[in-house]
């Protein structure tokens, strides 16, 4: 099968189009015929040697992808709930073997039935964003209806989910984003929305119950500033893991006081049906900014490194030119 490795950690030159053996599933596996993957930011982190949480999960030669859609081909001898020929979306093991391949196997339990309503594309768009925006609100931010939250970096690829799953959930949702986005966070449905560059949220936001920092900054400076607009008992989630709160922040959080927390992944099957449900019903559209040949995947990974997507990036990985 046709997959891209890496051999060496580096730029988006270390990425190869290579023919490497199918991979075999365990018994708690399924085997995937993978029709597309999603482009993220931990794809390129990791084509870079990671960082300092992520470096001793890494050993080379390695597949990257870790979001993907397609049909399953095999079972392994424990698996129950799907059968060969299923279409289904979900995360592959990490950081095993991944998606930028036409085959992967996987853990059953990170993969569920596709939503209905959405082809393979836009499938491979969502397991990781949106399982990476479901903890951060309702796993560690315990998001209730009626409750204010602040989404930060609102128009990326896990703040695009992370606006419609709190608005699904009776939230009132106010976003931040550049100003070239902003109209995009209100189609998504946030409530109020602000350009980060020149509407600081400390001066313009109070009584949030709830701030998600789903932006890629690396700011504790800032984190302490949206800390000043949370409800005393609120909650700081941010979905950065490898930049942890510094004694300022803890400061600060202490001091309001308010409940600071880092959100890693999920990848439960229980959390991509609840999506599915939500796509379905028509209150959750999935944004897939631009598509990609798996042979232009350098290029995929050179758009998601500006930090400037909108929605998400997929890379088609059907052979023989097949539509996803």
């Amino acid at each position: 099968m046709k997959a891209v490795r890496i051999h060496a950690f580096g730029g988006p030159e270390v990425l190869h189009l290579e023919e490497v053996a199918r991979p075999v599933p365990a018994a708690d596996e399924i085997l995937i015929r993978v029709r597309a993957s999603g482009v993220n930011p931990v794809d390129w982190a990791v084509r870079e040697g990671g960082n300092d949480v992520l470096r001793p999960y890494l050993t080379l030669p390695l597949t990257l992808g870790w979001d993907a859609a397609g049909v399953v081909e095999e079972l392994g001898s424990a698996v129950t709930g799907f059968r060969k020929g299923d279409a289904v979306y979900g995360i592959p093991n990490f950081p095993g073997n991944g998606s930028y391949a036409e085959f992967c196997a996987a853990k059953a339990s990170q993969f569920a039935y596709q939503p209905k309503t959405i082809g393979f594309t836009e499938a491979a768009a969502v397991p990781l964003a949106g399982l990476t925006a479901w903890s951060g609100l309702f796993g560690h931010g315990r998001l209730q209806a009626g409750q204010r939250v602040l989404i930060q970096g609102a128009s990326g690829g896990v703040g695009s989910f992370a606006v419609q799953f709190a608005k699904a959930r009776g939230a009132y949702v106010i976003g931040t984003a550049s100003a070239g986005n902003l109209e995009y966070l209100r189609q998504l449905g946030a409530d109020e929305v602000l350009d980060y560059r020149t509407q600081p949220v400390e001066d313009f936001v109070r009584d949030v119950d709830l701030v998600l920092e789903a932006s890629p900054l690396r700011d504790n400076a800032a984190r302490v500033k949206a800390v000043s607009v949370l409800k005393p008992g609120g909650t700081f989630v941010s979905v950065n893991l490898d930049f942890p709160f510094d004694e300022a922040m803890q400061t600060a959080l202490a001091s309001r006081p308010a409940t600071g927390e880092l959100a890693p992944n999920q990848p439960r099957q229980d959390w991509l049906q609840e999506i599915a449900r939500l796509i379905d019903a028509g209150q959750v559209r999935v944004v897939v900014s631009r598509v990609y040949p798996l042979a232009q995947v350098a290029e995929a990974h050179r758009e998601s490194q500006t930090w400037h997507v909108q929605g998400k990036l997929v890379l088609h990985i059907s052979p023989n030119d097949e539509p996803a």
